[in-house]
């Protein structure tokens, strides 16, 4: 008997070793674990991302059972997104990447939890923790720069003005410096793919930065998606410049609605008008009754159009027959062109169009003069230079 017995504690050892190398098996996917002391069950917790618009996306959603929640699933590439419980104040930033994480919740306040578990989330904690401790270094030079202006003292402030250029400039710096001495993680990555987003994003900075990083982050699939990214912000900004008021009009050639192709400067007059519209633009119809009196009026006197249309839409059936039936509609009588490819247009990038109606009006050398005139504004520009 008692040798069954020792049989049967062997084969129960046996199990439960075999059971904790199941619980170890290494994940191909993430596996994020949440401890939630205080928060009750049934309350979800989210991962979302912001889209390009600003608007917070959940992708994923779990429900806190005994004071837990499990995330488990799979990323094509780490990102940063961040995570949100019903019922909790804030959120916390958190890099999602195929491993297993856990996230100490802070019922208070999500900004005070804790995330472990990832060597890219490690940075994340350490880069949000200097970050703090250096806009603190400015908030209290500016509390004391604010308490001396507040009493109206007359007292030399050229000390903490100095220390708010250089706490400041640190503060600038920081990023790059950490991303220097952490070339081989990430977080680096995506810490560059958060600079690409900001207004003052400097872009040649951000690309020689991120060549700078070791082979396999530059390699990665982030890496990569951030390169488009960048080309494509070049692009865009070499747009702006290229169509700002005093620039020669950047040239363009593109097919009319006989599908024969039309050039900006064959239609060039004393003064020409380049109209970005599209039939689906309600704006762009409202404004048209005006732009046909402009043109009827000043015509014989130099003034040319050339439309750009932005048809063509997946919402629409047929761009080409709506365009065309909105040139007679509207009475449109001038020169026109589409590519039929909504905001994809070439021509639309070449400009950097984001919405429209969109106008240039050029000089007899195809100088940019004004642009987005309407109504009344438009004629009254043409009239300066056509009277």
């Amino acid at each position: 008997m008692k040798h069954i017995i020792s049989i049967l504690v062997l084969c129960l050892l046996v199990s439960s070793c075999k059971t904790e190398e199941k619980q170890t098996v290494k994940r191909d996917g993430y596996y994020i674990t949440g401890i939630a002391p205080g928060v009750y069950n049934g309350i979800r917790a989210y991962l979302e991302k912001t889209d390009e618009k600003g608007r917070k996306i959940a992708i994923d959603t779990a429900i806190v059972m005994n004071e837990k929640f499990v995330f488990d699933g799979k990323t094509v590439s780490p990102e940063m997104l961040n995570l949100r419980i019903n019922s909790v104040k804030g959120v916390i930033p958190l890099i999602i990447e195929n491993a297993e994480i856990t996230v100490t919740v802070n019922k208070d306040n999500m900004t005070g939890s804790k995330v472990e578990g990832s060597k890219a989330n490690s940075a994340l904690n350490l880069y949000n923790e200097k970050s703090s401790e250096l806009n603190a270094k400015r908030f209290k030079i500016g509390g004391q720069l604010r308490a001396i202006q507040k009493k109206d003292i007359n007292t030399n402030t050229s000390e903490l003005q100095a220390a708010m250029v250089d706490i400041s400039k640190q503060i600038e710096d920081f990023p790059y410096e950490f991303i220097s001495k952490n070339k081989d993680n990430v977080f680096s990555v995506i810490q560059l793919q958060q600079l690409s987003k900001t207004k003052t994003a400097d872009f040649s900075k951000i690309e020689s930065t991120l060549n700078s990083l070791s082979e396999e982050q530059q390699n990665s699939v982030a890496a990569n998606t951030l390169k488009n990214q960048i080309q494509i912000k070049k692009l865009e900004k070499a747009a702006v410049g290229a169509t700002e008021i005093g620039r020669i009009a950047p040239p363009f050639t593109a097919p009319t609605p006989d599908g024969k192709q039309l050039a900006l400067n064959d239609v060039k007059g004393k003064l020409t008008l380049i109209d970005f519209w599209a039939s689906w633009c309600k704006p762009c119809r409202r404004e048209n009754p005006n732009v046909v009196k402009v043109y009827n009026k000043y015509h014989s006197k130099g003034l040319e159009i050339i439309s750009v249309s932005l048809d063509g839409s997946r919402n629409q059936k047929d761009p080409k027959a709506a365009w065309m039936k909105a040139i007679e509609d509207d009475k449109l009588t001038w020169s026109h062109v589409s590519n039929l490819n909504y905001f994809n247009d070439p021509v639309a990038k070449a400009y950097n169009i984001r919405s429209i109606p969109a106008t240039f009006l050029l000089d007899k050398d195809g100088k940019i003069v004004a642009k987005n005139l309407r109504g009344d504004a438009l004629e009254k520009k043409v009239a300066e230079y056509l009277n």
